[in-house]
């Protein structure tokens, strides 16, 4: 807490339960300490982050004398069951702005009260219980999406194309509707969180991802996703763009190429990365640069890095020590 300037450690002081406390905390710090690693010349006491006026996401703007003098940074954070997650970007003062967006999702975390819905054959409630479920949600889907997952969406997970047994007991059709309910939602925050737009954006029922599906799961959270789209059996090959070549599973354990449209006309500036982290989470990184497109869609989104908290504050502690300023 003493690392982070009075406003944030009020913010994090606000929050009822703990355990959303220790989320708002680890997300403030890590945005810290990524400005400090990114900035090596900055002083700690100048890597605050205010609001987006206009957006009312958190940004970073450097101090007015370091305006043109070190590179800017753009970052996003996200958290989810206990994970937090940092997307950030270093580019240059004059080079082309780098947004980014980051979405981690769980899908065990409502498995109990998703599968009492998803599983509940209520003639009195409309009967299918998986339509009933993506209803509750339409309102952020399109309705392209929407008809998608209601209808569509299993033929689009290989491993539950074909009966099988061991695979296509009604729990796990279920779970295989729920994974890409999830990863359609981690493909849109992610989305919807780089452009700077919340969830109310006037254009949200007009952007659809078409033909999505979810990534096979790893054998950890913290077990990299394997980048050549095969899944822990290693009975799935991949294309180029991480699309599965054999049926198997889900498919790939990382997606790198979708079918993006916004009022339908195709989105062919962003590039964006769906990977599984673990068998309950999936991770969604999106990146964009306006001015120059190809920048963005030349980057190669790899796995994540996990963090020691201890070496963090190591670091962060020696950084405020060298820091001769104050919080302003």
């Amino acid at each position: 807490m003493a690392l982070l300037p009075p406003s944030e450690r009020a913010a994090v002081l606000r929050y009822y339960h703990v355990r959303d406390a220790k989320m708002s905390l680890a997300s403030s710090f890590i945005k810290h300490v990524a400005l400090a690693h990114l900035l090596p010349s900055l002083s700690w006491h100048d890597t605050c982050i205010t609001r987006d006026p206009a957006t009312t996401k958190p940004i970073f703007t450097l101090p007015d004398s370091l305006q043109g003098t070190l590179p800017a940074v753009s970052f996003n954070v996200t958290h989810q069951a206990g994970i937090v997650a940092l997307l950030a970007s270093r580019f240059p003062a004059k080079g082309p702005r780098v947004d980014v967006g980051v979405d981690i999702v769980c899908t065990s975390e409502r498995r109990s009260r998703d599968l009492e819905v998803v599983l509940s054959d209520d003639s009195e409630k409309g009967g299918d219980g998986w339509a009933r479920f993506v209803d509750m949600h339409s309102d952020v889907f399109s309705a392209r999406e929407t008809a998608y997952l209601k209808h569509h969406v299993i033929s689009a997970i290989p491993g539950l194309v074909t009966p099988s047994p061991a695979n296509r007991t009604a729990e796990a059709v279920a779970d295989a509707k729920l994974r890409a309910f999830y990863a359609l939602w981690a493909l849109r925050e992610a989305y919807v969180k780089l452009t700077g737009d919340a969830l109310l954006a006037a254009w949200l029922k007009d952007l659809e991802f078409r033909e999505f599906r979810p990534v096979a799961p790893t054998a950890g959270w913290n077990v990299p996703a394997r980048e050549d789209g095969g899944n822990d059996e290693g009975d799935a090959d991949a294309d180029a763009d991480g699309h599965a070549t054999k049926a198997a599973p889900y498919g790939a354990q990382v997606i790198n190429k979708f079918d993006i449209y916004l009022e339908g006309k195709r989105v062919d500036d962003v590039n964006m990365s769906l990977r599984a982290m673990g068998s309950d989470f999936m991770i969604c990184s999106a990146v964009r640069t306006l001015e120059q497109p190809e920048v963005g869609l030349a980057l190669k989104l790899r796995p994540y890095r996990a963090l020691d908290l201890h070496d963090m504050l190591d670091f962060a502690e020696s950084k405020m020590e060298e820091s001769k300023g104050s919080w302003p």
